[in-house]
Formats: C-alpha cells, structure tokens, sequence
C-alpha cells in the first residue's frame, strides 16, 4: 500500500496562509511559499509516502492569461522546490508527484480547449520536471485531457498516474467520469496509452467503490494487472452535475473524520487499491490516521 498525502489548501488556511478566489492556492507560492513547504512536512510526519506538488492552481483558469504567461512556470518550478525541499528537510524517502491538473477548471470538461494543451501544460511540466519522481495527472474529467497531456511529458521512465473525478451520484447506471464517458472506456484508454497508475480524486467516497470495481475488472480482462489502481477522495457534500469546484470554499461533510474516511480507505484497499491518500478536506490528522492502520 502506498500512502498519498491529503489536501493542500485547507491545511494552508489552518496555517493563515493566504488565500482567496481566483488564485486559490497559488496565491501562497507568491506570498506564503514556506507554509506550502511546511504543509508538505506535515503530511510526511503524519506517514505520507507521495507528496504532491502544489501546482494545481498554476493556471490561467485561476491565476489569469497574463500572469501565467509571466510566472506559469516559475512558480511551477517553485512548487517542485518546495516539495522535494520538504522531503529532504524531513528525511525521508517521500517521493514526489508532479500534479498537472485540469488545464481548463475542475470538473469543466465543457470548457476544454484542444488546441490549448502544450501551451498551458508545456510550462507546468517544465517547471516541475527537475523535481518530480511521478507525473500526476489529477482530477481529470475527461478521456481527452491525459491523452493530450501525456505525449508531452519527457521519455525518461518516471511513472505517469492518472486520476479522474466521477460524477458524484450512486444512482448512475455505471461509473462515470464528469464528462459522462465511462470508466470502463477511460481504463481501456490509460492501459493503452501506457500509464502506470490509474486512480480517482476529487469526488465523495460513496463512488469510489464502483470505479474501483469496474476498474480493477477491466484491467483484468486487459491482462494489464501491473497497472496500479488508487484513491483520494474529497470531503465534500455530492456536487451536482453543472458544478465547478473552483467556485467557492465549499463546506466539508462532518461525517468524514479520520476514524471514518479510515474505514472508507479499508474498503478501497480490501478491493485491491494499491494507492490511497485524501483530497480537499482530507487533512494531516486522516493521513496519520490511515499510516497507523494500512501501511
């Protein structure tokens, strides 16, 4: 079992850090870049064996045209400084994953923009690559945004996981990602594009265990078992369909302590998870949690 970390931006506002809307996390790497470095020790100390970097708002979607044009990739570089910094200062052996997240805004797989790809992700990868050990492409919401990501990354051998968001409704007739495409299809997708991991983020737990399943089938039937299937759920109330995760500070659920997302995260690893961490609202106090029980 492989332990991620949890979510970066409420743990950067338990520390005061600053924080506002569009900027969201970002806004730290400009005015607060040792509170990113000590989240990311936090989540070590608590027993995390993957940190992420804290690039997912490295964007135009949050930061804006003109200021990614002139910072997109020195803060992306920042980002990557800042985790493996905190592996070294802790050490320990936590590897680090370089999140390349929704180019375009979570969970807007409408907003896309195909001929937009190499431009905004060429600088994130660029920025991240001296630092990362994993290329994490995360909360993707559609088929078409790891296959366009993915030929970009540099031919060198670092693993390559890919997570997707799901529609967060247990009624659906299968799994599905936000777009609508099935899970069934984007598994088949990854294994042929080659990825070694293939999880799911960004969605309330109650889905999780569908996706695992579907997943976990389709790659038998692939024969691609050494494929790696993972979770991090967030603690989110279910988002409806039309909804856009950068919006507004959304509540977390009061239901989701550690004790509770731990029984959560045993479920996924008795279905055969291999990889499980937390995302917005899963805090340092649920890592520790599930390293004192899974590792």
């Amino acid at each position: 079992m492989t332990l991620l970390d949890g979510g970066m931006s409420r743990e950067l506002m338990r520390k005061n850090a600053p924080f506002r809307q569009p900027e969201w996390s970002a806004l730290s790497l400009y005015e607060a870049p040792h509170l990113v470095q000590a989240v990311h020790e936090d989540f070590i100390r608590a027993g995390a064996q993957v940190i992420t970097t804290n690039s997912y708002a490295v964007v135009p979607f949050h930061i804006g045209d003109e200021r990614f044009a002139k910072d997109g990739k020195r803060l992306a570089d920042l980002a990557g400084q800042l985790a493996k910094n905190a592996a070294i200062n802790t050490g320990t052996a936590a590897k680090v994953a370089g999140s390349l997240p929704p180019l375009f805004g979570s969970y807007r797989a409408d907003l896309i923009r195909s001929d937009e790809f190499a431009m905004i992700a060429g600088p994130l990868i660029e920025g991240l690559s001296p630092y990362v050990d994993i290329w994490l492409l995360e909360t993707q919401s559609s088929v078409i945004e790891p296959t366009s990501i993915k030929p970009l990354l540099p031919v060198d051998g670092r693993p390559v996981w890919v997570s997707f968001t799901l529609i967060d409704d247990e009624t659906v007739d299968e799994p599905s990602l936000r777009s609508g495409e099935s899970v069934k299809l984007a598994v088949e997708q990854m294994a042929e594009l080659g990825v070694q991991a293939i999880l799911f983020n960004c969605s309330q737990p109650e889905v999780m265990s569908d996706a695992i399943a579907t997943t976990k089938d389709t790659l038998d039937r692939l024969g691609a078992r050494d494929i790696q299937i993972g979770v991090y759920a967030n603690a989110f109330a279910p988002q409806a369909k039309d909804a856009a995760a950068n919006d507004e500070i959304d509540e977390v659920r009061e239901d989701l302590g550690p004790d509770a997302y731990l029984q959560w995260a045993k479920k996924w690893a008795a279905q055969g998870a291999d990889i499980v961490g937390g995302c917005c609202g899963i805090g340092v106090e649920h890592i520790q949690k599930m390293a004192e029980h899974l590792k």
